[in-house]
């Protein structure tokens, strides 16, 4: 039977879609393998790692008619790289084997039994769809998941609390030295829920997030998370534990204040963290009324000092910082200005967005 006839680009793109969380080498070899269905002429691709489960459908062309198989994900993607984006490729099944063509080349490759491959058991209660733009989350993504925990004995920490209650879809991460907070409005209104997605669905996702129109739909259950979008099927595991209560960290009522423009504040703070030393990726910020002074120095008693000129009239104030983690949250905004709040030199720092309460940047000072 011809599983399916069409270009590379077209079987490539659909492999790498659904591929991103299989693994070459697993204790399971069928968890390596992406599972074919196909039924009266539509092919369905899904791959598991038995916490996250991802399928996608799609036309290929080839014979009408039911087959399922599994097939090892990574060698047939290895193997279609190598071939021209136009170039016709047919999948053919042949006792127990799949036989992958194009132009002269053929290639014989096992399967494993279909029957074999570990389906993600749905959830029987998930709470209300809702939904928002791709774009959307992708930008929300990408403004917290920099501050997720990774590999922390706090398992919970190692990922992003999705929190949905009314109008509002609130993400925060934090490992436990900054905390990221970014939100978004809701078109229809749900019920509180609260859910860690963990650190590997979330770096998958904004993978295969797309800027383009469309939209994600989500589902939540106690233990899994659903995602409709682009035509993929998306079903994670949950992390269980229970999140640091992020608005108690969160300051309120700093008394000083200053905004800045993000892209010079962050070149200032790359120019100075060339001489940090590797171990310790110190930078003291030193806060006057109409300047900052950002100072630097290392173990070969180099010195690096960078100066802003900035509308300010608050207190004297000097703070160290480590310098990735003010660079991480810069780097990952697109506003022009950022405003940042201080009280004295102890307590922890906060970044907004003047004028704009949907992110928040919570980093802890260091001892220089």
């Amino acid at each position: 039977m011809i599983v399916l006839k069409t270009t590379q680009e077209k079987v490539l793109s659909v492999l790498q879609s659904v591929s991103g969380i299989v693994e070459r080498r697993h204790t399971l070899p069928i968890l390596a393998n992406v599972l074919i269905r196909k039924t009266d002429g539509v092919l369905q691709f899904t791959t598991s790692d038995l916490e996250i489960q991802i399928r996608t459908s799609a036309e290929l062309g080839g014979d009408n008619g039911n087959f399922t198989t599994t097939i090892g994900a990574r060698k047939l993607i290895d193997i279609l790289r190598t071939m021209p984006s136009d170039q016709t490729v047919a999948l053919e099944s042949s006792q127990n084997k799949i036989i992958l063509k194009g132009g002269k080349s053929k290639f014989t490759l096992q399967t494993l039994p279909a029957e074999d491959f570990p389906l993600v058991q749905e959830a029987p209660g998930f709470g209300p769809k809702f939904s928002v733009p791709q774009k959307t989350l992708k930008d929300l993504l990408g403004q917290v998941a920099f501050a997720m925990a990774v590999h922390d004995i706090r398992y919970y920490l190692n990922g992003i609390l999705f929190v949905a209650e009314g109008k509002q879809l609130s993400l925060v991460a934090t490992d436990g030295h900054r905390l990221a907070f970014a939100s978004v409005t809701l078109e229809t209104e749900v019920p509180r829920q609260e859910v860690i997605l963990p650190r590997k669905t979330v770096i998958e996702m904004q993978r295969l997030l797309s800027d383009a129109e469309g939209t994600i739909e989500m589902q939540f259950a106690s233990n899994q998370a659903r995602f409709d979008f682009g035509g993929m099927e998306f079903v994670t595991k949950l992390v269980e534990g229970k999140f640091p209560d992020y608005n108690r960290v969160i300051p309120k009522n700093h008394k000083n204040s200053v905004t800045l423009g993000r892209q010079a504040l962050l070149a200032t703070l790359q120019r100075t963290a060339i001489l940090t030393s590797d171990k310790f990726k110190g930078v003291r910020l030193n806060l006057d009324p109409g300047s900052l002074r950002v100072a630097s120095n290392n173990a070969e008693q180099e010195e690096a000092i960078d100066e802003l000129d900035i509308d300010y009239g608050g207190d004297s104030i000097e703070i160290g910082f480590n310098v990735t983690y003010l660079i991480d949250a810069l780097s990952n905004m697109s506003q022009e200005m950022v405003k940042l709040e201080l009280s004295d030199g102890n307590s922890s720092a906060l970044f907004t967005i003047p004028e704009n309460n949907t992110f928040k940047y919570v980093v802890m000072p260091m001892r220089i």
